[in-house]
């Protein structure tokens, strides 16, 4: 049974084959990443010497359940210490700039330039968002994601100061679910994302709460306004 309705540039998601390839080729325009995003894909550059843009649409999914973050004791102080300044689609281009760059991911990541571009023009449309931690005037880390109604998928984060990227991760989903998001992806759990409370769950359940939360009327708005 689909979920979704049938995407005019992709095969469905249920198509990918065991590594969770979808589809190669296509445009990384905002039209296409929208209808790919609205469809459970996602694009990342994973297999060498491919120019095109590779769709991705793995089984399991990761997710974070917006009630669920795991917040250590540490973390908890660092946050009340007030340490960091949190900010919403402030420095969107230093947030991703900072995903691509952070130490040692300078030419070891899958954010080409290409890829950044691409994030950038949906930032533009309303479509991507970032959340800034900053230590003075300095941007400490971030994370940033791709927002359709109440569907959030977090692409990236990077820190420069200890627990920067953390504070602004847990931020980001307190305001999501202040703003009534109903589904917050990360595409693939890591040990660093479990260990915050990320868990996984088959792609059939991913794109039918997929399906639920691209019609929720959520709105991103600013990250100031929910305080």
């Amino acid at each position: 049974m689909a979920f979704l309705p049938k995407s005019r540039r992709f095969p469905p998601a249920e198509s990918a084959d065991q590594y969770g390839l979808v589809a190669i080729g296509g445009q990384l325009s905002p039209d296409w990443l929208l209808d790919a995003y609205r469809h459970g894909l996602f694009p990342w550059p994973l297999i060498e010497d491919i120019d095109e843009p590779q769709w991705w649409s793995p089984d399991p999914r990761a997710i974070f359940e917006l009630d669920s973050f795991h917040m250590s004791r540490r973390l908890a102080q660092t946050i009340r210490s007030g340490k960091f300044t949190l900010t919403s689609d402030r420095d969107f281009a230093g947030v991703i700039s900072g995903c691509a760059t952070a130490g040692d991911r300078r030419g070891k990541t899958w954010l080409t330039e290409d890829m950044i571009a691409a994030y950038k023009g949906l930032h533009r449309l309303g479509h991507a968002h970032s959340v800034e931690a900053w230590l003075g005037h300095e941007l400490a880390g971030g994370v940033y994601g791709v927002a359709i109604g109440g569907f959030f998928a977090a692409e990236s984060m990077f820190y420069r100061k200890r627990d920067a990227s953390k504070v602004a991760l847990a931020r980001l989903i307190e305001h999501l679910r202040r703003c009534d998001y109903r589904l917050l992806d990360i595409q693939q759990l890591t040990p660093h994302t479990a260990s915050l409370g990320a868990i996984e769950i088959t792609r059939r359940n991913y794109l039918r709460r997929l399906a639920t939360a691209i019609r929720t009327p959520a709105e991103f708005r600013s990250l100031a306004t929910d305080q």
